[in-house]
Parts: C-alpha cells; structure tokens; sequence
C-alpha cells in the first residue's frame, strides 16, 4: 500500500495572522522587559543587563517592524531581507551578552557554563539563518518562480 502525502504551501492570510501575532509578542515583550515588571526582577540578571538591554530593544523593535512591513506587502525578497536585518541585530546582541555575560547563578551547578553553550549554539544557528537567507534573497531577486511564494 502506497501513501500520498500532499503538499501544502502556507497561504497568505495564515502568514499575515503570525506576523501580526509576532507584531504584538514583541509588543509584549518590550513592555514587559522596559516597564513592568522590568528586568530588574529577574533574579539571575545582574546590572550589566543595561548594557545590553539597547540591543534587546533594538531587536524587538526591528522584529516589529520586519513583521509590519511582511503584514503589508509579504514578499518574498521583503521577508529575506527583513530576515537578515533582524539575525544580522540578534547575532550582535549575542556577541553582546557573551562579552557582557549579565548573569548570575548562584548554586553548586555550573549554569554559567550552560548558558555560554547555549549562546554559542544561538550564534552558530543565527550565522546559518543569515546564509539561508542570503540564498533566499539572491534566488527571488534572480526571479525564481518558486521563490515568490
């Protein structure tokens, strides 16, 4: 017995709908973040968040403003290139917390190591995005049928 499975391409509308969603996350998020309840609550963060919080806001506004301009016009080189920007600001800020490191764990585990790891991985996957998308742009400025959907 053979099976067929069926592709579905991600319809427009269902697209909109998450970019709003993350649109209003973001939203969220920098409220959350800058006025109530603040970072500061946070126990394991330390002062030298404030030094890297320019580059959280930077990265949630541009995530707001990348899905606005998807929300309007969701073409495919807008969302590469918007892509691009918002990897290009959340590898800085990663570069930023790993040279910062604002965090403090007290305890008989070793989370400082755990979360050094897990930043490396972020900047490995963020690079890999970044070239994704690099491929992605060229492909549907070059007119590619399929890269325009």
């Amino acid at each position: 017995m053979t099976s067929t499975a069926s592709t579905r391409k991600t319809g427009s509308a269902s697209r909109r709908v998450g970019y709003a969603f993350a649109i209003a996350i973001n939203g969220v998020l920098l409220y959350l973040v800058n006025v109530w309840p603040g970072w500061q609550i946070i126990p394991f963060l330390t002062a030298d968040f404030r030094e890297v919080l320019g580059l959280v806001n930077a990265s949630l506004i541009a995530g707001m403003v990348v899905n606005f301009f998807n929300l309007l016009l969701d073409w495919r080189w807008v969302r590469a290139v918007g892509d691009l920007v918002t990897l290009g600001i959340g590898l800085a800020g990663l570069v930023l917390f790993w040279q910062v490191f604002p965090f403090d764990f007290p305890g008989a585990f070793d989370w400082s190591l755990l979360v050094r790891i897990v930043i490396v991985l972020a900047m490995v996957g963020t690079v890999i995005g970044m070239i994704v998308q690099v491929v992605t742009l060229i492909r549907s400025l070059a007119g590619s049928r399929e890269a325009d959907q």
